[in-house]
């Protein structure tokens, strides 16, 4: 079978650049040509090579999952464990009443017609669910963050090498051609030297603070409580913490755990890089008063150290559950010689240059003559570690009419390592990698002090 990640840095086709009129201000060459892109090829599987599925979890994001994983071929859902029987009714009207259905997850993985598992329970439930089913012989898609305390995940890592099964963290953006495509445009030196990471995320809405819907049948009786709490302390009852349960300590990880890690994943794979060294954490409870006890607003800022693949630079992340001015977020990678602005279906590249070269030319021209004058001075001092056809001014990249998205081909990659093809993008050190980085935010707020770590043993420096 052929391996589409060869060729999958042609869909985002970098278009021709072409010269705009002087401006006003300083003289800028620019360019904002839209990307082409090829078709996607992927590979039809014959009926042998079909992946037999069971969801754990059949909430908003395992649902999300699973209508993703059954666009790709040749895969089937057979299975459905939850602790609430009204997600099991609601899995059979969305595939069917031929499925087996369970409160007890242990029951879903001693099924013998089961191949691959997702994961998408609460964080508190990850390590030990995963483990589970890797022990049972499951590939597992383990929702991000991998897991909710730093570590859980050296358990995880030890437990998929020591069964050799599959083992892929569910950051659904990783496989997107957008992560591609900046990681290609850096590594040809598109931004220079990377000085900062500018993360925002901010919402306005209810749901988008995790005030999820509660069913009208919610009881004890339709709910596992007891085994929902599971290792989490005792407590009566409570349908807030089942259905809300992002919004608690005891079984969640705050917006680090579910905004931060996305981008701990994007930044790392870029870079390829094992994250940062240093968090500092501020923030508070600033609209939200219903009971929970992570922040509704949160700045953190990271320390990444010089390595072989990029310079020292800051990051900072920052997320707002309460944002007036009606929501939005953002990703974008300062430089030296730019920045980037990176989405899973496009990248937007802007590139400014003050001084090519010591000594040489300034951004300021008043002519054409001067202009080429700066381009060829500028590809000169660029010299073989960059390409030429890295205009100055703006170029954005855009996905393809009809490509599926982030989160299919993050599947789409996962079935096709379960299928023996390839190795999966996002394994448990990554994902351990990502999640730890995530976490210093939740450490640095709750302690009132800088945090350091140490990326490459993947641990709490002190």
């Amino acid at each position: 079978m052929k391996n589409p990640s060869s060729s999958r840095r042609s869909f985002l086709k970098k278009t021709t650049l072409a010269t705009a009129g002087l401006t006003a201000g300083p003289y800028i060459l620019r360019a904002e040509n839209r990307g082409s892109a090829m078709e996607r090829n992927y590979e039809a599987f014959s009926p042998n090579d079909q992946v037999q599925l069971g969801l754990i979890g059949c909430g908003i994001q395992g649902i999300f999952d699973t209508r993703s994983a059954l666009e790709v071929a040749g895969v089937q859902l057979v299975a459905v464990c939850d602790l609430y029987s009204g997600r099991l009714t609601r899995a059979e009207e969305l595939w069917g009443e031929g499925l087996f259905k369970t409160r007890d997850y242990r029951e879903l993985l001693a099924r013998e017609d089961i191949d691959a598992v997702i994961v998408a329970t609460p964080d508190h439930w990850h390590k030990q669910i995963t483990i589970d089913a890797l022990n049972a012989g499951k590939a597992v898609y383990c929702e991000k963050p991998m897991v909710q305390q730093f570590e859980e995940g050296h358990e995880i890592i030890a437990a998929q090498k020591r069964t050799g099964v599959v083992c892929q963290v569910g950051s659904q953006g990783m496989s997107s051609l957008g992560n591609e495509k900046a990681r290609e445009l850096y590594e040809a030196g598109a931004i220079g030297e990377i000085v900062m990471l500018d993360m925002y995320n901010d919402r306005y809405s209810a749901e988008g603070a995790w005030q999820y819907p509660i069913p009208p049948d919610a009881n004890p009786q339709t709910v596992d409580f007891d085994t929902f709490l599971g290792r989490a302390p005792e407590v009566p009852y409570d349908n807030t913490r089942f259905f809300r349960w992002r919004n608690y300590r005891d079984y969640g990880t705050g917006v680090a755990g579910d905004l931060f890690v996305h981008a701990f994943s994007t930044l790392n794979y870029i870079l390829s890089s094992n994250g940062p060294v240093r968090a500092l954490s501020t923030g508070g409870l600033r609209f939200w008063n219903d009971g929970r006890d992570v922040p509704d607003v949160t700045l953190t800022f990271y320390d990444y150290p010089k390595t072989d693949t990029h310079a020292a630079f800051n990051a900072s992340f920052r997320v707002n559950f309460i944002a007036g001015g009606g929501g939005g977020g953002g990703f974008r990678l300062v430089g030296t010689e730019g920045s980037m602005e990176v989405g899973q279906n496009s990248v937007r590249l802007q590139r400014t240059k003050l001084d090519l070269v010591p000594g040489g030319y300034s951004m300021i021209a008043q002519t054409e003559a001067n202009q080429a004058l700066l381009q060829a001075a500028y590809e000169e001092a660029l010299g073989n570690q960059r390409s030429a056809n890295l205009n100055l001014g703006e170029t954005v990249y855009e996905a393809p009419r009809g490509y599926k998205g982030g989160h299919y081909d993050h599947f789409y990659n996962f079935f096709d390592a379960v299928r023996g093809n390839r190795s999966v993008i996002q394994d448990p050190t990554f994902g351990l990698r990502a999640a730890g980085a995530a976490l210093l935010a939740n450490e640095s707020y709750y302690t009132s002090r800088p945090v350091r770590w140490d990326p490459d043993a993947m641990q709490i420096v002190g």
